[in-house]
């Protein structure tokens, strides 16, 4: 189902996550205070809009209550991003996700709703759009230029059955390299005749021109 993602600031990783999210067929609202910027962006997004983010009012006529996520990347300025977190939760955003620049503006964020915090030296656009684009990706990494790893939940057609019969390598040159029972557990490799269940997450690796097959089969994106 295609998701409706607010990004509010439009810094080089807000800038890049729109993008992202749009190529992956998201309905994103891009929004910052710097005219230049949100025309920048204009063709790259569903809606572009200038308003100044520290302002609780003008975050609010964004509407943001029919989003399915919304993304704070303003990391440099504090007060904008508690605003924005704030307003998205009194307006019942489901996962509001918040960029930060310092372990003290993370745990800020943290305590007033934000249901992820993203650090900027740890992820880039194009990943946090693999993830949030997305029901099935957990998490996304980029071994190298052709190699991806990817963690996901199984697809429910995978569920109660094992890799051996799904024989994923053989059709879809993917490959399982991990499982994860419950979340917080070690992770483990899993027997080639053992069962998927509901609530594993596996870890698999492919090449990134298998990713248009691996969206057809989960829906990832």
């Amino acid at each position: 189902m295609k998701k409706s993602i607010a990004v509010l600031g439009l810094g080089k990783y807000g800038m890049s996550l729109a993008k992202a999210l749009y190529d992956m067929g998201a309905d994103v609202l891009a929004a910052d205070k710097d005219a230049e910027k949100v025309k920048e962006i204009s063709d790259f997004c569903t809606e572009a809009v200038c308003i100044d983010l520290a302002n609780e009012e003008e975050i609010s006529s964004l509407d943001l209550r029919s989003m399915d996520i919304v993304v704070s990347s303003m990391g440099r300025s504090l007060a904008a991003s508690i605003m924005a977190v704030a307003v998205s939760k009194e307006q019942n955003v489901p996962h509001v996700v918040a960029k930060s620049s310092s372990e003290r503006m993370s745990a800020i964020l943290k305590k007033i709703g934000a249901d992820k915090v993203v650090i900027p030296e740890e992820e880039n656009g194009l990943r946090s759009a693999r993830i949030l684009a997305s029901d099935t990706v957990l998490d996304y990494f980029q071994v190298d230029d052709n190699l991806i790893m990817i963690e996901i939940k199984p697809h429910p057609n995978w569920i109660g059955r094992s890799p051996a019969e799904l024989n994923l390598r053989k059709h879809y040159q993917i490959n399982i390299v991990a499982r994860q029972e419950d979340a917080g557990k070690k992770w483990e490799l899993i027997p080639p005749s053992e069962k998927l269940s509901p609530t594993c997450r596996l870890l698999i690796v492919l090449e990134k021109a298998q990713l248009e097959t691996l969206t057809k089969l989960t829906g990832v994106s």
